[in-house]
């Protein structure tokens, strides 16, 4: 407990400099019209998670690919925080870090077939992730709800129980400046794309050690509120890649003006209470491939009808 909670201090001295270099380069997020938030802040504290797998591997718990591949898109992530890039390196470096992550589970020795596709859906995932970053406190507590079920799952595997430990840790010091009203700081894609590397690696090393594709739904409600917005938005010939305000949690907070912690903690519980019901169904064995396209379409049911309830609720109220 100990060594935690010097972990803790280490982590929160770490990002209190990182403020300090922040404000004197100028690295802030200045509001526009695509905002959720009206008040300057500084960009990329989510750099803390970064360094807490860097923390993790000299301590001995995570692995060098797993290392590498989270670096990788933290150094191309902050440089795009500072300056945007074109979409070729950004692209490129989640492609290296999805491959770092094959390579270490040695998914190869599965099956060559499987390689395309976790390239894909890894790619996938990493940008669904950074979508989902727009709101005080949603990356960050649905993090903290997808650590905490894998720390869970994890609990009796000394050698992946501390590394979620570290990210948690991480978590709970980012929240401390971002889970507010006017939050201090944002993520940034350092931090969303960091994090979703993470959880991406963590989340298939269940997936293929227990066999079990149900796992997958441990990040079924960001799943569901990205896909389908991106669905509406090629269906308006929008430019997918471009910042937008059309996730069901953004008409949440900015249109209906649901304070962002309500909307952000409603994500992060939904999420944890349908892991709670995955871990179940699989420990009683009943989580087949059926159940898991039946929890799927449901969930998507329920988003949709949410969705179209609101946006009917707006309407009415222009």
């Amino acid at each position: 407990m100990l060594d935690y909670f010097l972990i803790f201090i280490s982590l929160l001295i770490l990002i209190l400099i990182y403020f300090k270099i922040a404000d004197r380069y100028n690295i802030i997020d200045k509001p526009n019209e695509r905002s959720s938030h009206s008040v300057v802040t500084i960009r990329g504290g989510g750099v803390v998670f970064s360094i807490a797998v860097v923390i993790a591997f000299l301590l001995g718990y995570a692995t060098l690919s797993l290392t590498a591949a989270v670096l990788l898109v933290a150094v191309v992530s902050f440089i795009d925080d500072i300056k945007p890039l074109h979409q070729l390196p950004r692209f490129f470096s989640h492609f290296i870090a999805v491959l770092l992550i094959v390579l270490d589970l040695e998914i190869y020795n599965i099956s060559l077939l499987l390689l395309p596709v976790i390239l894909i859906f890894g790619i996938g995932w990493i940008n669904l992730f950074n979508f989902m970053d727009g709101i005080n406190g949603i990356t960050v507590l649905y993090s903290l709800s997808c650590i905490i079920t894998l720390g869970f799952v994890y609990k009796m595997d000394e050698a992946v129980f501390p590394v979620l430990v570290i990210m948690g840790l991480s978590c709970l010091v980012f929240a401390l400046f971002n889970v507010r009203k006017k939050a201090k700081t944002f993520a940034g894609d350092i931090g969303s794309i960091s994090m979703a590397v993470f959880l991406g690696y963590f989340l298939l090393k269940l997936v293929l050690k227990t066999n079990e594709i149900g796992y997958m739904l441990l990040i079924s409600i960001y799943a569901v509120d990205s896909i389908v917005t991106i669905i509406y938005r090629i269906r308006e010939k929008e430019n997918i890649f471009k910042p937008h305000r059309t996730h069901l949690y953004q008409y949440l907070a900015n249109e209906l003006k649901i304070p962002h912690l309500v909307v952000s903690f409603s994500y992060a519980f939904i999420q944890i209470a349908i892991n709670v019901l995955v871990i179940y169904t699989i420990s009683i064995d009943v989580m087949t491939i059926y159940m898991f396209f039946g929890i799927l379409v449901l969930l998507t049911a329920v988003y949709l009808l949410l969705r179209g309830s609101v946006l009917k609720k707006i309407s009415d109220n222009a």
